[in-house]
């Protein structure tokens, strides 16, 4: 006679999402014992996400989780194999939990999947959902003014602003946040630019010239002002124009709508690929 009864069975179901048939094999295994039963479930959820590495993660969340006077910020990405997963409320709800540890206890400063505990929480996650599950981006910042943030309504992208000033923190800057989801950059000023990195595409658009049958000594001087007006327009957060009224930069707007408060820091979030922090 089972030592359990189909409520037992529908409360493990609930409370781990984890498959009908599987909630009642393991509180059979469990002989009834509802603690130890979710502790099976979670070990095997474990033994899962074993098997699921490797597997592609098209999918997922950004989660954010700041400190109550905005001075701290964490910011995760939490990828999924399927958008039917990451669209579920658990999933969501587990990868805030995610941000609301790293809040907590900090990021760690290599992969976050080499961490110990970041890799503990991502295995509950596969246990809950049954797909591969890697956290790939895990930042904190702290600063002496409140930190902007901006979540996209889908929770694919996201971004973080640290500034100072007056305005720090404020709608101003957050507005900052939004253009970086919408035009996101590589850097946040043109002297982060590296001289290798500005020498490549300078060679490339000098090629691109010469194959417009431009003569070499003005093929070069074609290549610098296309590299000054297009590629550094492009990846520079303060040069690109500005995601609201294209026809000034992203600098005259802080300028402008935020004088007195300069953007020192930013990070973008999104699935498949983060831009580090600048």
């Amino acid at each position: 006679m089972a030592n359990y009864t189909a409520a037992d069975v529908k409360k493990l179901r609930e409370e781990t999402d984890a498959p009908m048939m599987e909630c009642k094999s393991a509180l059979e295994e469990a002989e009834g014992d509802f603690a130890r039963a979710k502790e099976i479930l979670r070990e095997k959820g474990k033994a899962a996400a074993g098997k699921k590495v490797g597997r592609a993660t098209g999918a997922g969340v950004v989660a954010f989780a700041a400190s109550e006077d905005k001075l701290t910020l964490a910011g995760v990405v939490v990828e999924s194999e399927t958008d039917f997963v990451s669209g579920n409320p658990k999933f969501i709800e587990m990868s805030q939990g995610v941000a609301n540890y790293v809040l907590a206890n900090g990021a760690p400063e290599g992969n976050p999947q080499d961490d110990p505990k970041l890799k503990e929480l991502a295995e509950e996650i596969v246990a809950q959902f049954r797909e591969n599950v890697i956290i790939t981006k895990a930042v904190r910042v702290t600063s002496d003014a409140p930190v902007a943030f901006y979540l996209h309504h889908n929770r694919q992208k996201g971004a973080l602003v640290v500034s100072s000033g007056e305005f720090a923190g404020t709608e101003a800057i957050r507005k900052v946040a939004v253009h970086i989801v919408s035009i996101p950059p590589e850097v946040l000023s043109k002297d982060q630019l590296s001289q290798e990195k500005l020498a490549a595409e300078l060679e490339i658009e000098t090629q691109r010239a010469l194959n417009e049958g431009k003569p070499e000594n003005v093929a070069k001087n074609i290549a610098q002002g296309r590299v000054n007006k297009e590629f550094v327009k492009r990846i520079v957060l303060l040069e690109q124009p500005w995601y609201i009224e294209p026809s000034k930069s992203v600098s005259t707007y802080l300028s402008e709508d935020a004088k007195g408060t300069s953007v020192t820091a930013f990070d973008y979030f999104s699935i498949g690929g983060n831009a580090p922090v600048e």
